[in-house]
């Protein structure tokens, strides 16, 4: 499908004030015109990772140890006092060899290296300081699993140099803790570490952290497990010159994942913040992001001209094989697949705050973002089941191939389209970064409500689908464009449907592309363009024949057309009021209509299939529209005005 080019109106940074009285709304799915696709709310799951992957063992989370058992290490220049077996030190190399507990204190210049094949290895860190400024502070070559434990009251640190000497055994090591092994960290000590040379604290199988204050910077990537990431608990601030957390194995469906169930994690990144090359589940934790200089590091400038420095983030040249870095992007959670059930995320990134390159859902937490390109991305399918949204600057808010809303609450602030389902392309400027392209328009593919609060702000269209838009449940408010070439509602070509069978919706926007539901619609619904515009911040009131108010919404946009629906609508008259406005509304039939756009379909405009000129192309002049001769032609077997 050819999309028309919009005229781009900066969003509000407010979210809309509203009120609603009397109408219920239904969460029914499935509507009894089913005559263009399955309406039916996928309940799939973002991946097909086994929970069992996303675990993290009691033995992780196990800080106890046998101080008698183990080996004591105390550190002091380049030379070690040992008293126990399994470790010898040499020319500031401490060297660990058995299995077992090594208790460590003091400060070492050289290195700690772990070759124990097959072996458990548990490091108590006692308030041990390791600096290496050739090498990584602590090497971890053969092991079954090292666990790093951090005694409660003392402060640790591992730093590397910003140049290593390598040899073939060892060549891909480039960070400051580097292991081989599964590496665990727990404990209710303090770690610090600096990573000069590239990263922070690399595992080439499982990094797993279940306590502790962590503190990790790095040239370039602060955290890295290659099969997975897991964190359960502690304070984790890290500040890196590419990603902060990164699962890099994209070979397996089960590894190169991301888990976090609990701690408090902050992160300050050139690079993503997050990013597992399969899955990402973040099922609790306070979590803050800032990515890429933040928001106001936007595609867009405030002027509206695309920022031609917008894109160059992080250092490649610090990237190697544990990372697996081979481009930039300054998003803040990116993942082949994400799930979020709950936790706080707050997020600030330069990119997309939410990106899944798969399918994503969402079922609980809360998140709130600040964007420079878009809110919330899923190449595949996304799903909302809960939790609370509030996307407060955006370019286009929230979009995906499928988008389905089942429960939860959603704000939405964006500069071009608040939601945006399968398709097109983009608008605004081809020479704006950062631009996604879906598919053309499909009637295969649909943006579905069926429950939950939605508050949209939007300087494009409101709600876009590229293919068909259903309104089944739930509480919509759009305060859609002040300019006449987008629209409060916009969905798809022809043989894609727009319809509503429940739910509740105000939908007010400018008028000249205006479209309301279409007549596959079992509940009633209105369109209908006001003699002249109300200002932003004019309260929208529907006021039955008794004199009943029942629906209301305040617009933080000006606005002079507004699509209605709720249950409590039926045949009859009602009053519509912008503040000193106040015009008739006749209800006869299902869909109601005033609107005299070219329109084919959904009861206003729509024309050429859901919103497209014969050209494809369309610029308003002065951001408004006014069609040639004032009307639009009708459809087949529908009068030219009002009720359809």
């Amino acid at each position: 499908m050819t999309r028309k080019i919009k005229m781009l109106s900066a969003a509000t940074a407010a979210f809309m004030a509203v009120s609603f009285a009397g109408c219920s709304s239904t969460t029914n799915v499935n509507s009894s015109n089913d005559t263009a696709a399955d309406k039916s709310v996928s309940t799939s799951a973002a991946s097909s990772v086994s929970s069992e992957a996303f675990e993290i063992s009691a033995a992780d989370k196990d800080v106890g140890y046998s101080e008698s058992d183990a080996t004591q290490i105390t550190l002091s220049g380049s030379a070690a006092e040992i008293n126990g077996s399994g470790a010898e030190c040499e020319d500031g190399k401490l060297s660990i060899t058995e299995a077992g507990t090594y208790i460590l204190s003091g400060d070492f210049s050289g290195q700690i290296y772990v070759k124990a094949k097959g072996a458990e290895i548990k490091l108590v860190l006692n308030g041990v300081t390791v600096t290496n400024t050739t090498h990584a502070a602590l090497l971890v070559d053969k092991a079954a699993k090292v666990t790093l434990t951090l005694n409660e009251g003392t402060e640790n640190s591992f730093t590397d140099g910003s140049s290593y000497t390598l040899d073939g055994d060892d060549d891909n090591t480039d960070s400051a803790v580097f292991s081989k092994a599964d590496l665990t960290i727990n404990g209710e000590g303090s770690l610090t570490v600096n990573g000069n040379y590239k990263h922070g604290i690399v595992s080439k199988d499982n990094l797993v952290i279940t306590g502790g204050s962590i503190n990790v910077t790095a040239a370039s990537t602060a955290l890295c497990g290659k099969d997975s990431v897991k964190i359960s608990d502690g304070t984790i601030d890290l500040t890196a010159g590419s990603n902060g957390i990164h699962a890099t194995n994209s070979e397996d469906a089960e590894k190169g994942i991301v888990s976090i169930t609990g701690g408090t994690i902050a992160i300050t990144s050139d690079g993503d913040a997050i990013e597992s090359e399969n899955a990402m589940k973040i099922d609790g934790g306070d979590l803050s992001l800032t990515t890429g200089g933040g928001s106001d590091n936007a595609s867009m400038k405030s002027d509206g001209n695309p920022n031609g420095n917008w894109g160059a983030w992080g250092d490649n040249n610090n990237n190697s094989a544990s990372t697996d870095e081979n481009e930039t992007s300054a998003k803040a959670l990116k993942g082949a697949s994400i799930i979020i059930a709950g936790g706080n995320i707050t997020i600030d990134s330069s990119d997309d705050a939410f990106h899944a390159n798969g399918n994503a859902e969402i079922s609980g937490g809360t998140i709130t973002a600040k964007s420079g390109d878009d809110g919330i991305h899923a190449d595949g399918d996304l799903t909302i089941s809960g939790g609370t949204i509030d996307i407060q600057k955006s370019y286009e808010g929230i979009e995906g191939k499928n988008i389905t809303v089942t429960d939860g609450t959603v704000n939405v602030v964006a500069s071009d389209d608040g939601f945006n389902t399968a398709g097109g392309s983009d608008t605004g400027s081809t020479d704006r970064g950062g631009r996604d392209n879906f598919m053309q328009g499909d009637p295969n593919y649909s943006l579905t409500f069926a429950g939950g609060t939605i508050t949209v702000n939007a300087g494009g269209d409101g709600l876009d689908s590229n293919g068909n838009l259903y309104v089944t449940g739930g509480t919509i408010y759009v305060s859609g464009p002040t300019n006449g070439g987008n629209a409060a509602l916009d969905y798809g070509d022809q043989g894609c449907t727009i319809e509503i069978t429940g739910g509740t919706i105000i939908a007010a926007g400018s008028v000249g592309m205006e479209v309301g539901f279409g007549e596959t619609s079992t509940q009633y619904s209105v369109l209908h363009n006001f003699d002249s515009a109300a200002e932003a911040g004019t309260e929208f009131t529907v006021t039955d024949s008794d004199g009943n108010v029942i629906m209301s919404f305040t617009p933080e946009k000006t606005y002079q057309s507004v699509v209605f629906s709720c249950a409590d609508l039926k045949d009859g008259t009602y009053t519509v009021t912008a503040g000193s406005i106040s015009e008739t509304v006749e209800i006869s039939s299902v869909v109601t209509s005033n609107s005299t756009g070219m329109s084919f379909g959904g009861g206003g405009r729509g024309g050429f299939g859901g919103g497209q000129m014969p050209d494809g192309d369309f610029t308003p002049p002065d951001g408004d529209f006014t069609p040639p001769n004032g009307e639009r032609p009708a459809r087949p077997g529908e009068d030219n005005n009002t009720n359809v």
